[in-house]
């Protein structure tokens, strides 16, 4: 593609807002070119912090507008798969943020729809795969550097938010594995070079907010998966750290094993002095990952211009949803579930 990538987004919330100045003023060869949220002050931030002319509030229109190439789907999650779909209907490249959908059907009308547009990038937001640091480690494991990996121990805590906002998203979020260990269960798969999973067990507490036992949901959970071969993961998300955003993963092998993230530092400063030792830890997901979001785009980026191809896949977010779905599943009846 000899001229930039002409890119729409919809939705800019928290993360929509990052992804639309990446890509409005970080991303090489693309230019954000429209944007289209129901909400007005969404509408006037693309306006008037983004430069953006073309702004829209009903999805459809925004969908038919001609000068677009490709559109970056950042919205509620029991929208994505239809929005997915009605994208690449419009001809459209699709970026769509995980989890594909909260159900195994709704992401296998994504994928049927996609195969039937090879020419049509499709990409779900599994950010942690262009994480340096993960790249590195997923690079090891693949050269054989630990042997045969056999365990994966992965977590994504988040900070203690007083205010509750999770617990507002609780209704539409999936639960606590679905939103924050489905990137964990994309890592472990990717480690273990994508076995089938077949069991999963959950268990979780209310620590810090009991208004989510109304929907079934848990500020603390741990899961455990088995997958096909004898490799097993085990997953802890939770949404009440004192300290800050916690993610790491210790991937464990025949001749050794990997660990990424640990002590949560955001840099490499330890300080010692009368009140201990100590560093400074990342705040949220976004300070953790921001390179990794910037390459993520860039990674979207390249390949609908037909410059480099995806690793990830549609499928890949099929299985994190069906692992997600069976750890949910036995989270709420508290007995081990079919995968």
């Amino acid at each position: 593609m000899a001229n930039n990538l002409r890119i729409g987004i919809v939705g800019l919330g928290r993360l929509g807002k990052r992804h639309a100045e990446a890509l409005a003023f970080r991303t090489r060869h693309c230019e954000l070119v429209a944007a289209c949220s129901p909400v007005a002050d969404e509408r006037s931030y693309a306006s008037a912090q983004l430069g953006i002319t073309r702004v829209y509030e009903d999805f459809d229109t925004f969908l038919a507008d001609p000068g677009m190439d490709a559109v970056v789907l950042v919205t509620p999650t029991s929208l994505h798969a239809d929005q997915t779909i009605a994208a690449l209907k419009a001809g459209k490249h699709v970026f769509v943020e995980k989890p594909l959908a909260l159900n195994v059907e709704d992401c296998e009308r994504v994928l049927a729809v996609a195969q039937q547009r090879p020419a049509q990038v499709a990409m779900v937001g599994f950010v942690r795969r262009f994480d340096p640091s993960y790249l590195n480690a997923h690079a090891a494991v693949a050269a054989g550097e630990i042997g045969r990996p056999f365990l994966v121990r992965s977590q994504t805590c988040d900070q203690n938010d007083p205010e509750g906002f999770f617990v507002r998203f609780a209704p539409t979020s999936g639960g606590i594995f679905m939103d924050c260990s489905v990137h964990d269960i994309d890592l472990a798969r990717w480690m273990l070079n994508r076995p089938k999973a077949l069991r999963a067990f959950a268990t979780g507490t209310i620590a810090l907010h009991p208004a989510l036992a109304e929907f079934g949901d848990v500020d603390n959970g741990l899961a455990v998966v088995e997958f096909e071969g004898g490799a097993r993961a085990v997953f802890y998300a939770s949404r009440t750290m004192a300290h800050g955003h916690e993610t790491s993963t210790e991937v464990i092998g025949t001749a050794g094993k990997l660990t990424v993230g640990e002590h949560a530092a955001s840099d490499r400063v330890v300080r010692s002095d009368t009140h201990g030792v100590r560093h400074a830890v990342v705040k949220d997901f976004y300070e953790r990952f921001e390179a990794a979001f910037g390459a993520e785009m860039a990674a979207f980026v390249a390949a609908c211009r037909g410059e480099a191809p995806l690793s990830l896949t549609l499928d890949d977010a099929l299985e994190a949803t069906r692992i997600g779905l069976a750890i949910t599943r036995s989270l709420h009846s508290g007995m081990p579930e079919v995968v």
